[in-house]
């Protein structure tokens, strides 16, 4: 580790301890400031519901500060906003997250507030239906929503009804309709536990103190329902390349959403499908596809393309939003650049610039305890060892040429891919309602 890297949170940096109860609590001391920031997840996830009960994990998320033990609604948010702290909490694939934040010296209340809702939310059925009905709200709103229609219809597309990926962690009208009180006591009950959980604090505080403060809100939680980690199992491309249309009335906009299964994040070609992405459609004004899509040829308002990269084969996606007219151009445009990027190494050029941009961008993220602890949940969440941060640059600039062609050959095959067109028109293809 070079002297460079000393600031860089790391193994000598970060106290990394273990709770009996299989808690693992990461304190990163960051004195330049009086706030702390407490960031958390454990194995809770929509994984963990069946297709039936789609949408059940986010849904306890979202009842979890409603009340909890003989605090209810108000009393938790008040005790939070009197003293400018924040938390929150929010339902994944594979985990439920926790995010807090406070002066360090409200650190106990953030840490009480946080086992208190964790362990002993009461779900007032009063809360159960009035986040029904927002869930519902945003569920009606969202099928009017073209972007949120093609992605979702790409998604369904690309994983079979059998893998956990084909449904969205928030569920459907249908099945927030059925889920009862009940469901929610029950899946808590269940799955609401400390092994596999995962805690992280940064800012103004001694680690010896977050521990001890830790240990006694958390130290005795036990649960000996909690099951066994789910891992994703492993998704099939498609045989052939699939179009979904879904068609949504009233629109002026079509929203594209192309997929194939893409890499997770420990997959040993991760940074190289990254930086092959970004040459794709995420450097400067949204790398190649930006500029032949949008800026070139202006078939479309916005065009990008992500790599997730979760703890599963989550999709490596392309996205644009386009005039109705311009649907197929654009499609075929993006495949061009695809097929460019598949055919020939980038250039020295798009290398290093790209090398550049990754390894630049990397002490923004850390300019905030938000930052670093998020930064140092992801190291532990996925295995990366303390030191990642601190070993980032030569991991990056290790990736070649080479590398990035085999990364766009491995993923990104034509014949294996979903394109899902949301918008006005309905396409000779067929439709999706």
């Amino acid at each position: 580790m070079t002297a460079s890297n000393l600031s860089i949170p790391n193994s000598n940096n970060i106290r990394r301890i273990v709770l009996d109860n299989g808690i693992t609590l990461l304190v990163y001391e960051n004195p330049n400031g009086q706030s702390v920031n407490v960031m958390g997840s454990l194995h809770a996830g929509s994984i963990y519901e069946s297709p039936e009960s789609s949408g059940l994990s986010a849904y306890v998320a979202s009842a979890l500060m409603t009340g909890a033990g003989s605090r209810d609604f108000d009393d938790i948010h008040s005790a939070l906003e009197d003293n400018g702290a924040d938390l929150s909490v929010r339902g994944h694939i594979h985990k439920i997250g926790l995010s807090g934040k406070a002066l360090a010296e409200d650190l106990r209340l953030l840490l009480e507030t946080a086992n208190d809702i964790l362990r002993n939310p009461v779900f007032p059925q009063d809360h159960v239906e009035r986040l029904r009905g927002e869930k519902l709200t945003w569920l009606q709103y969202s099928n009017f929503d073209t972007r949120y229609r093609a992605a979702k219809a790409m998604r369904e597309a690309l994983y079979p009804p059998s893998h956990p990926y084909h449904y969205g962690a928030f569920g459907n009208e249908e099945t927030i309709k059925r889920i009862s009180q009940r469901d929610l006591q029950a899946f808590h009950r269940t799955h609401f536990g400390p092994r596999g959980m995962i805690l992280v604090i940064v800012g103004a505080v001694a680690p010896k103190d977050a521990a001890d403060l830790v240990q006694d809100n958390f130290g005795d939680w036990q649960n000996a329902h909690q099951p066994e980690v789910l891992s994703a199992p492993l998704a099939n491309s498609p045989a052939c390349s699939q179009r979904q249309a879904v068609f949504v009335p009233g629109k002026t906009q079509s929203d594209i959403s192309m997929g194939v299964i893409g890499p997770a994040r420990r997959a040993d070609d991760y940074l190289a499908a990254q930086l092959a992405n970004s040459v794709l459609g995420e450097f400067g004004m949204m790398g190649r596809i930006g500029k032949s899509v949008r800026e070139d040829k202006g078939l479309a308002y916005y065009a990008f393309s992500r790599v997730s990269g979760g703890h599963g084969p989550d999709p490596w996606t392309i996205n644009a939003g386009v005039n109705p007219d311009n649907v197929d151009l654009a499609i075929d445009s993006i495949l061009e650049e695809i097929e460019i990027l598949v055919s020939d190494e980038v250039s020295d050029e798009d290398l290093a610039d790209n090398q550049s941009y990754f390894t630049g961008r990397l002490p923004l993220r850390l300019e905030s305890n938000e930052g670093i602890a998020s930064s140092i949940h992801s190291m532990q969440s996925y295995g990366l060892g303390l030191d990642y941060l601190a070993n980032y640059r030569e991991l990056i600039y290790e990736i070649g040429k080479a590398d990035l062609l085999a990364a766009a050959r491995r993923y990104l095959k034509q014949e294996q891919m979903v394109i899902a067109v949301a918008g006005p028109q309905q396409e000779a293809s067929g439709t999706n309602d």
